[in-house]
């Protein structure tokens, strides 16, 4: 009579699972428990796998993927997560974590570590190399509540520099980003402010992650609910034009985005209870 009850306990998990409404995404995998919060997914030219960080307070590693999410190898970082939040490559195939997650707007410790390529091959320890910035408007760490929109949770390389875009904590405007321009270089520098941006005034308007195509004409960011594509601009203004939104109709705490080819994108969220904590695929169109 238990094997009976625990047969159809399975069996009702599973349809239940089955009728899960993902809206627009395709559920490519349920990623492994060692990867709960995960705060990124990047592909890295020359690299076969996808590679996978948590944010702060999980441990310093860099997690490689195959395709079909089970992970293959394991790198621990010699550096700390304060609050590791995105990753980005350049085209010499070398990784870059982004470790400026900055919830209370109070750290003056920000900064992009570099993962040379070699490191990418074996699961020995990484050294890294490192880019520290500041925010040249920020003075008091934390500022005012009404002033704290130096948190970041989303960037990428592109000719030489890094672009980072900045996450609002003032609530009535979740979904404002100030984009960034940082050398991509060892030493500490003054980040450049280019522009801003913004979506809506909600929580789930949050920017959480960004990336770039291989031409460089077209850079998407992700919130909890949706892409934002910015397209037309020219040079690296990225945001002095209007996005296409794309609803993806599914609500969860996506924080990881990149390209899996010109027209479709891998997307990561946290497991939270038992949502969430999926490796997804995206057609855009």
């Amino acid at each position: 009579m238990h094997l009976l009850k625990q047969g159809y306990f399975l069996i009702w998990f599973s349809l239940l699972n089955s009728c899960t409404n993902y809206g627009q995404l395709k559920v490519k995998a349920d990623l492994s428990d060692l990867l709960n919060e995960v705060s990124a997914v990047e592909i890295v030219p020359g690299s076969n796998l996808l590679w996978m960080i948590n944010d702060g307070g999980n441990k310093k590693k860099l997690y490689g993927l195959n395709r079909s999410g089970k992970i293959k190898i394991v790198i621990p970082i010699n550096a700390k997560n304060n609050d590791w939040e995105d990753l980005a490559s350049d085209p010499e195939g070398n990784l870059y974590i982004g470790d400026f997650g900055n919830n209370e707007n109070h750290r003056d410790n920000l900064k992009i570590l570099k993962v040379d390529k070699s490191y990418l091959q074996t699961d020995t320890k990484a050294e890294v190399v490192k880019t520290k910035f500041y925010y040249p408007e920020q003075s008091k760490f934390p500022p005012k509540k009404k002033k704290r929109f130096f948190d970041a949770e989303s960037f990428f390389y592109f000719n030489g520099s890094f672009y980072i875009f900045t996450r609002s904590r003032v609530p009535d405007q979740f979904g404002k980003t100030t984009l960034y321009k940082v050398p991509a270089q060892k030493g500490e520098f003054e980040a450049t402010k280019i522009g801003s941006f913004s979506h809506c005034s909600k929580l789930e308007c949050s920017i959480t992650s960004a990336t770039i195509n291989t031409s460089g004409t077209e850079v998407l960011l992700l919130t909890h609910n949706s892409i934002l594509k910015f397209k037309g601009f020219k040079g690296d203004n990225f945001l002095s034009v209007d996005p296409e939104v794309i609803a993806l109709e599914h609500q969860s705490q996506k924080e990881g985005i990149c390209y899996k080819s010109s027209n479709e994108v891998y997307i990561t969220d946290e497991r939270t209870g038992t949502d969430g904590g999926n490796l997804y695929t995206f057609k855009l169109k």
